[in-house]
This record gives structure tokens, sequence and C-alpha cells, in this order.
């Protein structure tokens, strides 16, 4: 049984290369992808898809140009950021500046190594982060001389940010930061060292405000129960329970941040933070947000994924970056899974130690720390016609998505999430026969229970008239029949009760 049950697998998953092939046609070599491409089904089992993302190119330091002369190698680059104007900036940490690219990734606009404060120059000491406000102004995390440094774009000092003080805040506590971002009101929402109460946020005049979005670790009742019999030795060797540290953050248009977190888990690796700080984020079927679903394993890749960052991208789609296994997990704004690529390794496309993810116009770029590079990724006509027709949908043109999950379905023919596409469309349109159809292949219980619901309720709405001629028939049928059956009932007893008497008698 075992011997068939390794063949069948076999089987299928050459049969899954052959189909990816063919859907590739002339735009993508499966050949070529140095990493597995697959989605996860509703029972949790991976299935193969085609690559939603290729490698396109690697990008060095040696190979930028600034002023006609190579820039250098990148040292440890840490952090990546686009500006509203599409110009990406690299927090080229251990060269201690920040380099800013184009929106293509060909050539360098400009290199910051400092700023002049009162007349005297200024520089940095490995900065980790950066981010730029729809202000146009620039936040570096100038991590080891313990501030954030607001330039604007001409250079000039805006403010800094350092040392702060509040009454939550332990005595003697050394501010580091390594993660930046802004929102649309400046407010400005700090990753530190060693800060596990959460998120720290600043005011646009750079005062700290308070922590944001802390993540409580749960104690299961055996483990308060054991706590309180262990002795004092045994207590001290015991896990901390402390909050979950936050490892990256990205803020959307309407001032939600996104923020990657540790999860010891493997269900919930990224939050969406309203601004009350609440985790408003949804989780799709599978109640999982935490990048791969199959976590055990003997290698030094088992366990769940460790998402380092996240990138918010559009219509409610964003991608995380797992530094565990090198994979990039894109979902939508309900939760769902849409595609997995990536991949530790040597070859082209793979990764070293992914620290930074950016979505930079139909591309996705990662920063390597490891290998100092940054690695761009094209969008194939599979990965484009998802993030269409989940842009439609978060538009509420369920209708118009239609014809682009079909094409989906032709290069994918077990992806759930575009029959459920399908699916919803035609729940929209009322045409719920269809509308089941396709969202039982889906796999979604609600939306179909939903169609079910609808169409059982047509079915009682068309047919009411019959239903209530034929009870009115009915009525009808058993006044007319009552005092009839009850005269011939009358008789018959009475015709019992003479023959008894006639019986007695005798």
């Amino acid at each position: 049984m075992k011997k068939i049950n390794v063949l069948k697998k076999i089987f299928i998953a050459c049969l899954t290369v052959c189909m990816m092939v063919t859907a590739f046609g002339e735009e993508v070599n499966a050949s070529s992808i140095p990493y597995d491409t697959y989605n996860y089904d509703y029972r949790e089992y991976i299935h193969f898809t085609p690559a939603a993302y290729v490698p396109d190119r690697c990008i060095s330091g040696e190979q930028l140009l600034y002023n006609g002369e190579s820039i250098g190698a990148f040292v440890t680059p840490q952090d990546m950021c686009k500006a509203p104007n599409g110009d990406v900036y690299i927090a080229d940490t251990g060269n201690n500046r920040i380099v800013v690219l184009d929106n293509g990734l060909k050539y360098v606009k400009n290199i910051i190594t400092g700023y002049y404060k009162n007349g005297v120059l200024d520089t940095f000491n490995q900065p980790y982060g950066v981010a730029v406000s729809q202000n146009n102004q620039i936040y570096i995390a100038d991590s080891q001389n313990r501030r954030i440094v607001v330039l604007n774009m001409d250079g000039s000092l805006e403010k800094i940010v350092s040392d702060p003080k509040s009454e939550s805040l332990e005595e003697g506590y050394v501010f580091v930061p390594l993660k930046v971002t802004v929102d649309y009101a400046d407010r400005i929402y700090v990753i530190a060292q060693n800060m596990f109460e959460g998120i720290m946020v600043f005011e646009s005049d750079g005062k700290f405000a308070s922590f944001f979005g802390t993540i409580d670790v749960k104690i299961s009742l055996w483990e308060k129960f054991w706590k309180r019999l262990a002795t004092k030795e045994e207590r001290s060797r015991q896990q901390l329970y402390i909050p979950t540290e936050f490892t990256g953050i990205d803020i959307d248009p309407d001032g939600f941040v996104y923020a990657t977190n540790i999860d010891s888990n493997g269900t919930q690796g990224v939050r969406r933070l309203n601004p009350r700080g609440e985790d408003v984020i949804k989780k799709g079927q599978n109640g999982n947000v935490g990048g791969d679903l199959w976590i055990n394993g003997s290698t030094e890749y088992a366990g769940p994924s460790q998402f380092t960052d996240v990138v918010y991208r559009k219509n409610g789609i964003y991608s995380c970056l797992d530094k565990k296994r090198g994979r990039i997990f894109t979902y939508d704004h309900e939760g769902n899974l849409l595609y997995i690529f990536g991949g530790l390794g040597t070859q082209k496309g793979t990764f070293s130690m992914p620290v930074a993810i950016e979505d930079i116009g139909e591309q996705i770029a990662v920063l390597d720390a490891t290998n100092a590079e940054i690695i761009s990724f094209n969008v194939t006509e599979y990965g484009s016609l998802i993030n269409q027709a989940v842009s439609l949908r978060y538009d509420g043109d369920e209708t118009l998505a239609v014809a682009l999950w079909e094409r989906v379905l032709q290069l994918d023919e077990n992806n759930e999430l575009a029959n459920t596409g399908i699916g919803k469309a035609y729940l929209t349109a009322g045409d719920y026969v269809n509308a089941m159809k396709y969202l039982k292949l889906g796999m979604n219980r609600d939306y179909y229970s939903i169609a079910y619901r609808r169409y059982r309720n047509e079915i009682l709405t068309k047919n009411a008239n019959y239903f209530l001629t034929g009870i009115l028939i009915l009525v009808v049928v058993y006044l007319v029949l009552k005092p009839i059956l009850k005269k011939k009932r009358a008789e018959a007893k009475k015709l019992k009760e003479a023959k008894k008497g006639g019986e007695s008698n005798e």
C-alpha cells in the first residue's frame, strides 16, 4: 500500500509539472524557475501551480553607477522602501548610507551619507530602516546612533527623534530603532530593538505617544498551574511569557498598519492594525495568515514560517517575506492565500538572507542582506490574472472578474479561489444554481450556504401561488368531507351498537 501511495504521488507530481509547462507556454520555461510554486487547498494539501512571479535580475552595488562611477558593493543592507514618486530607497547598513534608485532599479539618483546640523556634518551609524512620507520627507532609523533622523528631499535636516520619555518606558531604556514607517498625518511608527510592548508611536513633533498593537502571549491553564507549583529555580528556567516581537512594518493609504511578527504557532505572522491598534486582519478559509501550513520536518527549515517584512501593494493585496524558507506569501483583503513563490539557494532568483520586500510597479523586489543585492521578479500571466481579478472583486466588480478567473482555471484547474470568484459573481447576478456549482468546486462553505439559502427562498417564492392554492384546495376538501365523514362514522357507530344489541338478545 505504501509503494502504491508513493507511486501515486510521483505520478501526480510529474503530471503537475507537465501541466505547468503547458500552462506557461512560451512565456516562462518551468525548468528555469529555481523554486517550487504551490498553494494549499481547503483540506490544507499542497498543490503545485504555475509561477505567479519569475526572477528577472539581481542588482548589486557594483553594477550601479553614480556620477559615472560604481557605488561599490552593498554591505549587509537591511531595509528598502518606495517613495511616493516611485524612487527606491535602500538602507545600506554596513556602509552607513542611504542609496536612492530610480523606479526601474537601473541607476542611482542620490547617496545620502549624512546631513548638516548647526553647520556641522553628522553621519549615520548602521541605519537599519528607511521610509519616505507622503510629504516627501525621509525617515531614517539611525540605529546605533539611537535616533530617527528626518530629512527633507534636499538633504536638509527637518528633525531628530531620540531618547523617548514616558512613564510607560522602563528607567534607563535605550532606544535602538530598527524599522520605521509614517502615516498620512506624519505619525511615526517604530519597531525598536528589544521592545516587546509593541510598536512605538511618535507624534509628528517627535514626542513619544504610546505603544501600538501589543501582542499578548496566552498562557494555558496547565502552564499557569505548573508555574504555581514549580520551585523558584524551576520557574527561572521556564520560558518567559513576554509579548511577541514585531519584525517588519508597512502602512496603507487609509492609515492601517501592516506589521509582521514572530509567531511560534505558525497561524498569524502578520497583523492589520486599525488606528486604535486593534488587529482587524481577516484570515481566510484556513484561518491562517502565517505562511506555510506544513511546518513539520527534520531539516533546518522545519517549523513555522518567520515573516521578516511585509509590503502593502494595492486593492487589499499584501505580500509577506519569509526568511525561514525564502518564500513570498501573497494574500488578499479576505486573508485568502493567492500564490507562493521564492526560495533559499544559490541560483538566480533565490535568497540567502531576505530582509525586505517592496512592490515596484508590476515587479516585486527583495533585498538580500547576505548576498548584498536586490532581486527583482516579473509577474507572469498567471500572477497578473489573479492580481487583476482580486482587484476587481475588491472594487465590487465581481462580474467583470469572471473572464479573468476562467482564464486562471485554464492555467490551473485546481484553483479554488478562481472557482469561488466565479461562484460569487453568479451569486451577485442571482444565478444561484451556477453559484452553488462553482462555490462547491471552490470549497467555500460559507458562500455556498448563502447561495443555497437564496435558491431555496427563490423556489419557495416562485411556487408560492401553487402552494397556497394547494393548501386552499386541501382546506376546502377537508371542510366538505368533514361532515360527510362524521355522518358516516355516526351511522357506522349506530349499526355497530344495533348489531351488539341483537347479539345480546339472542
